[in-house]
């Protein structure tokens, strides 16, 4: 079980900046950010810049700044085109894997149980995952909120082993929050946030459970950082379009922290 309490911003690239672009962001973000030992600032690259974010990083002296993967498969290796796996990633010199982003589910069919075979791929490979969980418009409007975070936290869980449960981080996405402008309430975060560790703790502990690092995603931005970071569950972001720019992002990791339990 992870011990390490301090709020994470992390930043989802999606398909944007390759490695010029990248060695280019990450010698301004170093500039804006200096480093800090209470937070923890977390980037998710595309796959082909994953070298020049660790060698710009590296250049930059700043091991502070920790490095993901936005995807890996569920086979360990093989003859599968286009993919990368998890070890791959790790021997690249990435800490962390997303697993489960909305997109992923929606654009590739990446299904429940698909995200636990890669949930348990990250972690064999010595990565921390961060599994994306969250309900579409549809599913909100019909009460399923629920439902859906308890199905898609507890089938991930119940492919893990009972002693790796806790080095798993959440985050709760709500699909329609997503590069819409729309963003989820402070009360709607901390709800939600509270579902997901209710489930946790169902399958993995009460211990557990109130270990969790649960991330909110859904169009952060400097404005309304500091009211999310207040919301009651929520231990950090997972920002997408906001975190392209350093100056907004770097606005972003400098957010309030302070927030209830």
């Amino acid at each position: 079980m992870t011990d390490d309490r301090r709020p994470v911003f992390a930043a989802n690239w999606k398909m944007h900046k390759g490695p010029a672009a990248t060695r280019d962001y990450v010698c301004e973000f170093a500039r804006l950010h200096r480093p800090r030992s209470d937070r923890r600032v977390v980037f998710f690259p595309p796959a082909i810049s994953i070298e020049a974010f660790h060698s710009a990083a590296a250049a930059a002296d700043r091991r502070d700044l920790e490095l993901g993967v936005q995807d890996v498969h569920t086979a360990v290796d093989g003859a599968h085109t286009g993919a990368i796996s998890a070890s791959m990633a790790a021997e690249a010199g990435a800490t962390w894997s997303l697993a489960g982003h909305s997109e992923r589910r929606r654009e590739f069919g990446d299904d429940d149980g698909m995200v636990a075979a890669k949930t348990e791929r990250i972690l064999e490979a010595g990565l921390s995952p961060v599994v994306c969980v969250g309900e579409t418009l549809e599913e909100r409007d019909a009460g399923s909120l629920r439902a859906v975070l308890q199905r898609q936290v507890q089938t991930v869980l119940a492919r893990i082993p009972a002693a790796r449960r806790g080095e798993l981080t959440w985050a709760y996405e709500p699909v329609w929050a997503i590069g819409t402008g729309r963003t989820a309430s402070p009360d709607d975060a901390s709800e939600a946030h509270a579902i997901v560790r209710e489930a946790v703790a169902t399958t993995a502990g009460g211990d557990v459970a109130s270990a969790a690092v649960i991330l909110y995603g859904g169009s952060v931005k400097p404005h309304n950082i500091g009211e999310l970071m207040a919301a009651s569950g929520v231990d950090g972001v997972l920002v997408g379009g906001a975190s392209l720019d350093p100056a907004e992002f770097a606005a972003i990791c400098a957010g309030a922290t302070e927030r209830e339990r």
